[in-house]
């Protein structure tokens, strides 16, 4: 069932009803090794429940709840979690990143929170190059692109594999004068990425093309101010170990980074000077013990400066980020 269909189901049970119905499939998350804060998300979204209802099972008590399905339908949905691996995600057509609630389909990768820094560190990135601009400026002439509000005018940033469109949207929002383009080779990857733009009020902020990385984007050649990718990078012999959630369900296109994991990321290091301007932000996620070979290969091409690594909040160094010379 579709999350459109699921919207025109209303259906409402009980409080009690739904109370047996939450105990028994909490015993059946156990047994399957499926977290119990899965089972309140989906309620949550399909109940309108909240977290403080759910954990003090308040809602038993209440004489009437709205659901976007059926009990019947809820437990096929659940099923389908506990036996055939479905992320919820998936299941309830939502995944929330940083403040945003983002369509999400099987065509798109799912979202995950240490992507999210990449939106910081792309913010911290354009304030670093502006307070070496304003150096710049008080012993010589200000250079295009001019400066104002804090931030540069008519910038433009590119996400590379936008996928739901998270990063396209992150950035958009937090880069209020840019103009945002976000590519993907998969059409229906980018018919998320567009609806998640337009649900969320960056219809008008984001362009998307479809097309192999920075192929559409010809006519940015030289203009780019940065550039952010959370491109496929898990070796292909790594892929097919991934958990069942993952590897059943997520688009492998998004997942896999060819023999080493590399092979997106060197083309990237590779394609990317053609694009970006004197200065310019290059950005990527990148798999744990994979930094040193990235950093090389900045370092090593010669139109790459200030090569920097960065940790995930698990202390895991995910990003990379470097300036064009």
């Amino acid at each position: 069932m579709t999350n459109s269909q699921l919207l025109k189901n209303l259906m409402f049970v009980s409080g009690l009803e739904l109370w047996q119905w939450v105990n028994q499939a909490k015993t059946e998350a156990i047994a399957c090794d499926i977290p119990n804060s899965e089972l309140d998300w989906l309620l949550q979204e399909l109940a309108g429940l909240d977290k403080l209802a759910l954990r003090l099972e308040s809602f038993k008590d209440l004489p009437k709840i709205e659901l976007k399905l059926s009990l019947p339908e809820l437990d096929q949905l659940w099923e389908q979690r506990l036996q055939e691996r479905v992320p919820v995600q998936y299941l309830t057509g939502v995944a929330h990143w940083r403040n945003f609630s983002l369509k999400v389909t099987p065509a798109v990768l799912i979202p995950r929170p240490e992507t999210e820094l990449l939106i910081d560190l792309a913010v911290d990135a354009v304030k670093s190059r502006l307070e070496a601009e304003n150096i710049n400026q008080k012993s010589t002439p200000p250079n295009p692109p001019l400066l104002r509000g804090g931030e540069f005018a008519k910038s433009h940033w590119v996400d590379l594999g936008t996928g739901s469109g998270a990063i396209a949207i992150g950035l958009a929002s937090e880069l209020t004068k840019a103009t945002v383009h976000a590519v993907d080779c998969s059409s229906e990857a980018l018919a998320v990425a567009r609806q998640n733009a337009e649900n969320l009020g960056f219809g008008s902020r984001v362009n998307f093309y479809q097309g192999l990385w920075w192929e559409p984007l010809e006519f940015l050649k030289g203009k780019v101010s940065g550039m952010v990718s959370n491109p496929p990078y898990i070796p292909s012999s790594t892929v097919l170990t991934l958990q069942p959630e993952v590897l059943k369900h997520e688009p492998h296109l998004a997942l896999d980074g060819g023999f080493d994991g590399l092979d997106c990321i060197r083309h990237l290091v590779e394609t990317a000077p053609d694009y970006l301007e004197s200065g310019g932000v290059w950005l990527v996620e990148m798999m744990a013990g994979q930094e040193t070979a990235v950093a090389d290969m900045l370092e090593s091409h010669g139109s790459y400066g200030q090569v920097q690594i960065f940790s995930d909040l698990a202390g895991i160094d995910r990003f990379a980020l470097a300036y064009r010379l």
